[in-house]
């Protein structure tokens, strides 16, 4: 029996673990980096033990340490979570040598399955192509790394002479956030769907297939938006699907939950990898069958039976991934101050975070997961989306927008979406579209607190001015005080506070709750950052200047870049590594590099100088 269980992880997936222990009477644990002191996860455990040393993109990678605090701490069982050490045999066997239980499959199961390599010939499956030996016929192939997950060490190549660089990105990247550099090879498959399978296995020889989830909507390889079950699906290649995947867990004897993912192409199901730890996107899986996957995780590890058949599934699920990423500038992960998160009632809501905590730039962006569980998979769409533009989302620049359209987008409302959805769609999606009246309702409840008559005159005068930061673009407002109270050119002011406004336009009334921390300005959804009246000449840089657009740290110079290159527009400069992903820097415009302020290794601040390139 479990007593005290600590969890080898962080962020929301630690705090959804001890969650389901709490419920069950067990004690938990948490270990954490310095940078992760005050962490939600190192608050909410009853014990936490400092992971002392280590830099802290590397800390929950230290299987010696994570082992003797869950030792020192008297626990008697470990969870790995999902990513870092989830899919790492020898952790596994650490675990077990210190006589502490494993929440997981054997370590020869993640062996055998942890390499997507060793997983595909265990399949029965072609031999991978060597690199080397990649033609133009070849094209497209997908360059992956061989352990972890998460789109991490992913490049698709559709030109040869792109492959070399796509190669040692995927290696960096693959490194730096599983410890095992190995990628590989393999065909790319256009306008596939994403379709995996949730498995448990216990210790007697039950395994049951949980249903098909469908995690087809992906950016830059990383899931955005999953649900259960896979829509539209053919009863004969559902009944695949679980039979493979039922197939792989025997092949290795698997104990535990696990994921099978595939490849849906023309009607055909091609596998893909075994993941051998809980997904992110189990939540869905959890709310069709109305089951607690890690309650089940832990009932296995203390050897307790499946039922012979799972329960039956329910109704549909949607899962969406809440990034801090800014659209307005390439999907750079945002960091700062997290003010308020909130979704309303019936959401359900797994997050690492509480309102106050800060988004560092040393771990992944993703803010939190939201879940709507309904009787129909258009009710499940339409409660999400409706939820998500409701949130309060008080913080750095999200992605909410991009869920919100994308789950009303046509071809996904239909189920006609596929890997290539974003890459068809993603322009019109975020294209901005900010409320036109959200600048005038911050710039009205700046006033909050003046005289009536403040800045009223007998004569005529100038307006007030304010300029705002709105989706990458500047807005000027201009409102006047006059003695019957605010007005603006086009609409009817009817009230102004410091917290709400509201705007009558054509017969139309409209509530804004306005919330200001310092420069930073929410109005209902819309996100704002104050700009002085005149801008500061001094921030002013020089054309082709290129600034860090978040900070970070260098980790790669184009080879052979010096200053004096000629150099063309889009031409890949130099890599930065932030929240374990690797960004490229590219020159923005043809001309000759005059300056080059960075090398390998050195940490940036946003805005950072990183080179000029002087225009030809």
């Amino acid at each position: 029996m479990i007593t005290t269980l600590l969890v080898a992880n962080r962020g929301e997936i630690a705090c959804r673990i001890f969650r389901t222990c709490h419920e069950l009477g067990i004690r938990t644990v948490a270990v954490h980096s310095d940078a992760d002191e005050n962490a939600l996860h190192a608050r909410v455990a009853d014990t936490t033990v400092r992971l002392p040393g280590a830099a802290p993109a590397d800390t929950y990678l230290r299987g010696d340490l994570i082992v003797k605090a869950a030792v020192t701490a008297g626990a008697d069982a470990v969870h790995p979570g999902y990513g870092f050490l989830s899919e790492s045999a020898d952790f596994a066997r650490a675990v077990l040598d210190a006589g502490l239980t494993w929440i997981g499959p054997p370590p020869t199961a993640i062996e055998a399955m942890a390499s997507k390599t060793r997983a595909k010939r265990l399949m029965g499956l072609e031999p991978l192509r060597e690199a080397t030996e990649v033609t133009e016929a070849d094209l497209p192939v997908l360059v992956k790394a061989a352990a972890g997950g998460g789109g991490r060490g992913m490049r698709i190549v559709r030109r040869l002479d792109e492959l070399k660089d796509a190669l040692e990105g995927a290696r960096a990247e693959a490194a730096s956030a599983f410890g095992d550099g190995e990628v590989f090879v393999e065909p790319y498959l256009e306008g596939g769907r994403h379709v995996e399978v949730q498995i448990l296995a216990d210790t007697h020889g039950t395994i049951w297939p949980l249903g098909t989830r469908d995690c087809s909507l992906q950016r830059r390889h990383q899931k955005v938006i999953e649900e259960a079950p896979a829509p539209g699906l053919p009863e004969g290649l559902t009944r695949e699907l679980h039979e493979q995947a039922v197939r792989a867990a025997r092949a290795v004897d698997y104990v535990g939950a696990g994921t099978v993912e595939f490849l849906v192409a023309d009607g055909k199901a091609h596998f893909l990898e075994m993941n051998t730890r809980l997904q992110v996107e189990h939540p869905v899986t959890e709310a069709v069958f109305a089951l607690d996957l890690v309650t089940e995780q832990l009932r296995i590890a203390e050897g307790h039976a499946l039922a012979t058949d799972p329960p039956r599934a329910r109704g549909h699920a949607v899962e969406a991934r809440l990034y801090a990423e800014d659209p307005a500038s390439d999907w750079t992960p945002q960091t700062g101050t997290l003010h308020r998160l909130t979704v309303p009632d019936g959401i359900r809501l797994d997050t690492g975070y509480a309102d106050g905590d800060t988004i560092g730039i040393h771990y992944d962006p993703m803010l939190a997961k939201a879940v709507a569980h309904a009787p129909t998979r258009a009710e499940a769409i339409r409660k999400l989306a409706s939820a998500l533009e409701r949130a309060t989302i008080h913080g750095p620049v999200t992605n909410r927008d991009l869920l919100v359209r994308s789950l009303r987008h046509p071809d996904f409302t239909t189920a006609r979406m596929d890997t290539g959805f974003y890459d068809r769609h993603l322009p019109d999606l975020t294209a901005p579209h900010p409320d036109p009246y959200a600048p005038l309702a911050a710039a009205l409840a700046d006033t909050h607190g003046r005289s009536r008559f403040a800045g009223w005159r007998n004569v005529p005068s100038q307006p007030q001015v304010k300029r705002y930061a709105v989706a990458g673009e500047e807005h000027e407002v201009r409102y006047r005080h006059t003695r019957a109270g605010l007005e603006a050119d086009g609409v009817r002011v009817v009230h102004a506070d410091a917290c709400l406004v509201v705007l009558e336009a054509d017969g139309v009334r409209r509530r804004f709750e306005v919330a200001r921390y310092g420069d930073e300005i929410h109005v209902n959804t819309t996100h704002l950052t104050a700009l002085p009246r005149f801008p500061d000449p001094t921030a002013q840089h020089a054309p082709g200047s290129l600034l860090a657009p978040m900070p970070g740290t260098v980790i790669r110079v184009a080879e052979g870049l010096t200053v004096g290159a000629a150099v063309r527009a889009g031409e890949p400069l130099l890599w930065l590594e932030a929240m374990k992903m690797e960004h490229k820097i590219s020159a923005p415009l043809t001309g000759t590099l005059s300056a080059l302020d960075v090398v390998p290794g050195q940490q940036v601040t946003v805005g950072s100088l990183l080179a000029v390139v002087q225009p030809t």
